[in-house]
């Protein structure tokens, strides 16, 4: 399978992002949304088919770990380099920003998918400022923000930022098999959480939405720890499904075709959402092409677009890349940036509540 692993890895992530886009637009699963539910419906049953996916995807990545099919140490988001500020700002920023932008980089794609062409002028925004925040004018304050800040857990006789990671330090259980233990012991708690709520438990539609979008986020981690090559000249480290860093791959493939023959995974998948989107919106009747209302509109969603970019980029994730994705992996870093996008995202509902009043 490494023979051919840029195929495999385009296929595949075309394929899980399908299903992806299809499920989100069909589910309305969406993080936003939920935040955006309890604000002001006190309606918590997309939170819980949220709290289920990252349980189902957790569970899933660590038994994949635990299997050989997928080395997760060697993922992004278990480095023994904490950049906690980074997370949450990044966190904070990003979720202030998918508010005013009508949603996450993921919902933008699906709204896309459907027909609304302002969700496409949104991921371009995403894409730039993402982009600059990584390795363009925006990179040096970055850089020079982590490295006075990051901490070092190597000092601490850590290898990497995972929660079993840290609590082996009691000597325990080596990290590995505490992560296995954590994260089914994260899976049990949170079935108890969501089906406690009845109105949640009679949904299948959350409660499918939920399974199905941690199983994919668990399958992009198998399809990548399946192709991993140690052995290459520049290994790809295993990945999941995110959309900061993608949008910006996906903008420069588009510009590079020539040169870059095969899109990675992320590129891939970030076509995938959209094209899933697209099927489900023409099969339900429900593909409309839509536009900016007004100026302020227009105002609005721009300025959350470069939030999210900035955000996600400082951050290294979004509501799926660090919310669900990241989650799995239990490092710290994603736990910080999932909090920081949930406390980030009710003051936007805040502010726009306050706009609207006005």
């Amino acid at each position: 399978m490494q023979v051919h692993a840029p195929l495999m890895l385009a296929l595949g992530g075309l394929l899980i992002g399908l299903l992806f886009g299809w499920t989100v637009y069909r589910t309305n699963f969406c993080v936003m949304g939920a935040l955006s539910d309890i604000h002001n419906l006190s309606d918590w049953r997309r939170l819980r088919a949220w709290v289920l996916a990252v349980a189902v995807a957790m569970v899933a990545a660590q038994a994949l770990r635990a299997f050989g099919v997928v080395p997760l140490e060697r993922a992004m988001y278990l480095t023994p380099t904490l950049n906690w500020l980074g997370h949450a700002l990044g966190g904070a920023i990003f979720g202030f920003g998918m508010v005013l932008a009508g949603g996450c980089p993921t919902r933008n794609l699906v709204r896309f998918g459907s027909g609304d062409l302002r969700s496409m002028v949104v991921l371009l925004v995403v894409a730039i400022a993402g982009f600059a925040t990584l390795g363009g004018i925006i990179a040096p304050l970055r850089d020079a923000m982590e490295q006075a800040t990051a901490l070092n857990l190597r000092r601490a006789g850590l290898s990497s930022q995972s929660l079993g990671s840290i609590v082996s330090l009691s000597g325990i259980s080596d990290a590995a098999r505490l992560d296995l233990v954590l994260a089914f012991s994260f899976g049990a708690l949170s079935l108890v959480y969501v089906f406690r709520d009845r109105a949640f438990a009679a949904t299948r539609l959350h409660i499918s939405s939920g399974i199905a979008v941690g199983l994919l986020v668990a399958s992009a981690w198998a399809l990548t720890g399946l192709t991993y090559d140690e052995l290459a000249t520049q290994p790809l480290p295993p990945v999941s499904l995110t959309f900061i860093r993608p949008l910006g791959d996906a903008l420069e493939w588009l510009q590079r075709f020539t040169a870059i023959p095969w899109p990675t995974f992320g590129v891939a998948s970030v076509a995938g959402v959209a094209l899933g989107a697209w099927a489900s919106a023409l099969r339900r009747g429900r593909f409309r092409v839509l536009g900016f209302a007004n100026t302020n509109d227009l105002k609005t969603n721009l300025s959350g677009a470069v939030l999210m970019g900035v955000g996600g980029a400082l951050a290294l994730g979004c509501t799926v890349g660090q919310g669900i994705a990241g989650l799995s992996t239990l490092a710290v870093g994603a736990v910080i940036t999932t909090a920081t996008i949930v406390w980030g995202g009710f003051q936007g509902l805040k502010y726009l509540e306050r706009t609207l009043d006005v």
